[in-house]
């Protein structure tokens, strides 16, 4: 696929790759995708979770695939001559989802992309990270971390490995988390605690985190208000990637470290975190590794 925006640098946008299951249109996030093939008949898993619908093998490694139909609590079809595999690559690992139909890609803004309210994310549960209105259909932008981590609980973050880092010294010197997720963002809070790091403020975007930034700008041990900033790089009305651009163009808050920490993460997206400056770029599963990299940059 042709990801060219990904080439760019902190522009706050991103292309979306829009698809139908059943009669509702869904996004994702196009930096996740690394090709679209046509529906082929599967191979069936013996006692795998109901919405694994089976793996098949289009290269030289073995790809699980999800049902989204099944996932999405949506009636099944008999026609799938349209139907279609995309083939992703987030956390680490490759996961094909199966949907109806493909429909294009769409350039859009984080500044268009609206949070879903607690309607549609009850205690976290929601599978839509965003909405985003294009040609007057309202395409959900859908948490495929979630999914993927909710039939596999052990690709998820990895909170154990910050078991052996309990009972150490305490550090009082405050952390800026920029996270979307109410969940991660709590467990990446709680693992932070465990690990000796007790100063911790949480933003659930760039945007707001930005705004926190710029109040204590000018105050004059700036370090001492936020020593360091944790950003994910997809969230709506501005992405980490913008974030870190700010941060790093701006005379007074570029001395702040920021640590990348995404299930993007990938070469093309290292070059780019690269590119805007950010201290350090680690995958969302390692935990332990992010709390080693605080220790590197903050405990000097």
């Amino acid at each position: 696929m042709d990801k060219g925006i990904l080439l760019e640098s902190g522009t706050n946008e991103l292309e979306i790759l829009e698809f139908m299951v059943g009669n509702n249109h869904y996004g994702i996030n196009v930096a996740k995708v690394k090709e679209i093939i046509p529906y082929k008949k599967s191979t069936p898993v013996p006692n795998a979770h109901p919405f694994i619908e089976g793996i098949f093998m289009p290269r030289d490694y073995i790809i699980t695939i999800v049902d989204l139909t099944k996932t999405l609590g949506l009636p099944q079809k008999e026609d799938t001559s349209q139907d279609m595999y995309i083939i992703t690559y987030f956390n680490q690992i490759n996961v094909a989802f199966h949907v109806d139909r493909v429909l294009g890609i769409h350039r859009v803004s984080w500044e268009d992309i609206k949070k879903p309210d607690a309607t549609l994310n009850h205690a976290g549960n929601s599978v839509a990270t965003g909405i985003v209105k294009l040609n007057d259909d309202l395409i959900l932008i859908l948490d495929f971390e979630k999914i993927v981590t909710d039939i596999s609980p052990e690709t998820g973050l990895k909170v154990s490995d910050v078991e052996g880092k309990q009972n150490r010294q305490r550090v009082h010197k405050p952390i800026l988390i920029a996270e979307d997720s109410p969940l991660l963002s709590h467990l990446i809070h709680d693992s932070l605690i465990k690990s000796g790091y007790e100063n911790i403020i949480t933003t659930m975007n760039g945007q707001e985190a930005w705004e926190k930034l710029n109040e204590f700008r000018d105050e004059e041990n700036l370090l001492d208000k936020v020593s360091l900033v944790i950003s994910d790089i997809e969230m709506p009305q501005m992405d980490g990637h913008r974030l870190t651009k700010l941060i790093k163009e701006d005379p007074v808050l570029k001395q702040i470290p920021v640590v990348i920490f995404s299930s993007l993460i990938n070469a093309e997206m290292r070059r780019k975190g690269e590119s805007l400056g950010a201290d350090a770029q680690l995958s969302k599963p390692e935990i332990g590794q992010l709390v080693d990299t605080l220790d590197k940059l903050l405990l000097k």
